[in-house]
């Protein structure tokens, strides 16, 4: 790695279970599958704040979020930056059944999640060249480059085919959808993340029938917690926290033609970046099909439904990463001069 390069959470973490140096940041098995985070409360009286915030600290002192003699401690923010993060990545996954809260020196554990099956390409992302390679005659001009840091996402809601929102985000810790607002002082589900609030607009806004208007009432009740999408380096990302089902379609869906459901509290990534940009090139060069880039999240109804129209369901999302719905460009470019 070249030095000053920042690591990912990932290997960041297993550098300071590897360390030692903080106390009660430990391996949980001796493969080295799952590991102990020392996970004490403020509220506790024999908190130590050099102690049990140590390594909360480190993790904002690292991301560049608290500057010793600058910035305010507060280590119940480092704590919730460090939790919201693992929450977000694909790399871990919390093993509550382990956990131990109630015990002097308490602890969660976090297993590292290995791969789910999928190929991964012999190049990792940011190894990619700066532009996508195309043939002769192209306009490179036209291609952006991909060692981005672009996580914009152009997000439109529809109720029954009819369009009610359409917004493209700009934090990069992407955006939530849901009904309502986020609740205040509720940071066990959300963190302190400054993702935007995209809120279902009222089903009065479009014209729709008494009872369809009625159905979709009920249908938001169980939306509150919405869904967090988010933008990586590796792709684009989905959590769902509400109590309502969520299905989608995307490229990296299992099923075409029959429902992906969302499971919840859990990460599912719904584009592979490396992946677009590699059938990206073939297609440039005439050797394979258009790759897709678009996402559909259809809230509370199964999804993909061959049997009923995507015009007919109650509540949709359609989602796509403003860097690759640019990148697509060059493709529409050649077909109308072709």
């Amino acid at each position: 790695m070249e030095e000053g390069a920042k690591l990912h959470l990932k290997e960041w973490l297993i550098t300071q279970i590897e360390s030692g140096k903080y106390e009660g940041l430990c391996w949980e098995d001796d493969n080295k599958t799952m590991f102990r985070i020392p996970w004490k409360h403020a509220a506790k009286k024999d908190y130590k704040q050099t102690e049990d915030a140590a390594l909360f600290k480190a993790w904002a002192v690292y991301k560049g979020k608290y500057k010793e003699g600058r910035d305010k401690a507060d280590p119940t923010m480092w704590k919730t930056r460090l939790r919201c993060a693992l929450n977000k990545s694909t790399d871990f996954q919390e093993v509550p059944e382990r956990n131990q809260l109630d015990i002097t020196e308490p602890y969660k554990v976090y297993c590292i999640q290995l791969d789910n099956g999928s190929a991964k390409p012999a190049v990792s992302f940011g190894h990619y060249p700066d532009l996508i390679t195309i043939g002769e005659g192209w306009n490179k001009d036209r291609l952006l480059p991909l060692h981005h840091n672009d996580f914009r996402m152009k997000v439109t809601l529809l109720y029954q085919g009819q369009r009610v929102m359409q917004v493209t985000t700009s934090s990069p810790d992407g955006c939530f959808i849901l009904q309502g607002r986020v609740p205040l002082g509720n940071e066990r589900i959300y963190g302190p993340c400054t993702a935007q609030q995209l809120s279902f607009p009222s089903p009065g806004s479009v014209s729709l029938p008494s009872c369809m208007a009625e159905a979709m009432n009920r249908l938001l009740c169980h939306l509150e917690r919405g869904v967090l999408l988010w933008v990586a380096q590796e792709g684009v990302f989905i959590k769902r926290f509400c109590q309502g089902r969520v299905y989608w379609s995307g490229p990296t869906a299992q099923h075409s033609d029959r429902p992906n459901k969302l499971e919840r509290e859990k990460t599912f990534k719904l584009l592979d970046i490396p992946t677009f940009v590699s059938e990206l090139q073939s297609c440039l060069q005439g050797k394979g099909p258009t790759p897709s880039y678009e996402i559909e999240l259809c809230f509370g109804e199964e999804y993909p439904d061959p049997g009923i129209p995507k015009t007919r369901k109650l509540i949709m999302a359609q989602v796509s990463q403003i860097m690759l719905e640019k990148n697509q460009e060059p493709l529409f470019h050649r077909r109308a001069n072709t």
